[in-house]
């Protein structure tokens, strides 16, 4: 079975998730992608979706799902996105496909949040993933400085501009032993949108595909 594969499954997979009358929320990359032509099946039974990047807004305009603002709805019932990385603690690093910021919000909004993942993201420590943050562009220099002195090494995304018009650092050499302390020592320096750590607000199940199927967690209350 191709990776690809795996993340049809996975994507399909969500949908036994969606209740009827809802509104879901949608996340971005490859594997959500394919979760978006699941839910095509079932549009007619759901209110619509809310998107958390414009990518994934084509997509579901194209599948003629009902788009909604967030401002304009007074809740979200569920999330289904995916995560570059994932620990046993459902804490994840996202924002390799650069909609972290979106992202994030969303998932604090949902009521649910299902994260679909291959058995590849799966780790004991995060970090090996270069860990993403949204940065203001007058600030790139200055968050540069302080997050080599965290330790990280930090390069720019360039020609990358997220769908908030900001630039994105990818910061390597992190060994995240302490996921929800560094999430809010790197959102509190200035210049900073947020960081691609979701710890505090982390998965509430987690769809783990491999060859040998679909593995559901369910996050320790």
């Amino acid at each position: 079975m191709t990776i690809d594969e795996i993340k049809k499954q996975l994507g399909w997979a969500g949908l036994q998730y969606i209740r009827p009358f809802t509104i879901v929320g949608v996340g971005t990359g490859s594997t959500v992608s394919h979760f978006m032509d699941a839910l095509a099946t079932s549009k007619h039974q759901i209110k619509g979706a809310i998107s958390s990047s414009e990518m994934s807004s084509i997509k579901l305009k194209s599948l003629d799902i009902p788009l909604f603002n967030l401002n304009d709805v007074s809740s979200v019932d569920i999330y289904i996105d995916s995560a570059d990385e994932i620990n046993s603690q459902m804490q994840m690093i996202k924002g390799g496909g650069g909609a972290l910021t979106r992202e994030k919000i969303i998932a604090a909004v949902a009521k649910k949040f299902i994260c679909i993942v291959d058995s590849s993201k799966k780790v004991e420590i995060l970090g090996t993933f270069p860990l993403p943050i949204e940065v203001i562009p007058m600030a790139r220099s200055w968050v540069t400085k302080e997050m080599l002195r965290l330790g990280g090494i930090p390069e720019y995304r360039k020609g990358i501009t997220t769908d908030n018009g900001n630039i994105i650092l990818d910061v390597k050499n992190l060994r995240i032993s302490n996921p929800i302390e560094l999430e809010e020592t790197i959102n509190n320096i200035p210049g900073v949108v947020t960081v691609g750590l979701f710890a505090r607000r982390s998965a509430d199940i987690a769809l783990i595909g491999s060859q040998y199927g679909i593995q559901t967690v369910i996050k320790k209350t």
